[in-house]
């Protein structure tokens, strides 16, 4: 653990019209911690981590990464945006995984996991190439180098996203549900993966209906609802012995099974 947070949000706040969908939310995570997000279906957990990279622009607050702000720099006494360059150079240094799985139909895995390294980080093919392949292993998927994303599972599809997204060597990993769209029988190998991430200290964030995986996986759980944080603390703590009466309504309504619900979250 380092001395200062690597990811720290201070009062974010985020409107859609007159829906306030953060409001006022901190969040320090830590250096090698990892933190799931729990809470009903559209109290703004999606949001918050759609924030932290700046698919979503804050109404208010501040979001920085490793004491970089995000998204913003300061100019005489005021928050302006950063240029479209800076933004993804920032952009990345924090890994994303969505609940759909985002790949490129028309090109190879192999292909969808070099893009970036090429493109965006001007690696050489070679290198790219190499890293790609040691990252499918490390997912467990040996031999789909030249597979297109139709062939392949939906678990299959977001551990190639798992692997797209660490192919950048991310300081931070932010997983918006990345169980929600698939099958049952194919939840556990996704999952499992995860485990593994968190077994080799790399930072994540992640919004999660999977309570028991965040009892097992998580440093850290925070329950949000309403645009708030609730509650937080150890996973235990929260999950099994919650101190907030909206955090013991929630979980004695989902039970151990998990909040599978389809809707799509803010």
């Amino acid at each position: 653990m380092t001395a200062d947070p690597l990811v720290r949000i201070d009062q974010l706040c985020k409107r859609y019209g007159s829906l306030r969908v953060l409001d006022g939310v901190d969040l320090e995570v830590d250096a090698g911690e990892v933190v799931c997000i729990i809470g009903p279906s559209g109290s703004g957990k999606s949001t918050l981590l759609r924030c932290v990279n700046f698919l979503e622009k804050p109404d208010h607050g501040t979001i920085r990464v490793d004491g970089e702000l995000i998204g913003v720099q300061e100019r005489k006494g005021r928050l302006v945006d950063v240029p479209v360059a800076d933004l993804a150079r920032q952009r990345s240094s924090i890994g994303m995984v969505f609940q759909s799985f985002n790949l490129f139909g028309h090109m190879t895995v192999l292909e969808n996991i070099v893009e970036a390294p090429i493109r965006v980080a001007g690696q050489p093919k070679a290198d790219a190439e190499k890293r790609a392949r040691e990252l499918l292993a490390h997912v467990r998927l040996e031999g789909k180098e030249d597979a297109y994303p139709r062939q392949l599972s939906g678990g299959q599809q977001q551990r190639v996203a798992i692997a797209r997204a660490l192919a950048m060597r991310p300081k931070v990993m932010l997983f918006d549900e990345p169980t929600s769209a698939l099958d049952p029988e194919t939840v556990g190998e996704v999952l499992s993966v995860m485990k593994l991430l968190a077994d080799e200290g790399l930072t994540m964030l992640i919004v999660t209906h999977e309570i028991e995986f965040a009892r097992d996986v998580a440093d850290r759980v925070v329950f949000v609802d309403g645009g708030k944080i609730i509650e937080q603390g150890p996973a235990a703590q929260v999950i099994d012995d919650p101190q907030e009466e909206r955090t013991q309504r929630f979980l004695s309504r989902i039970g151990s099974a998990g909040d599978r619900e389809t809707r799509p979250a803010v």
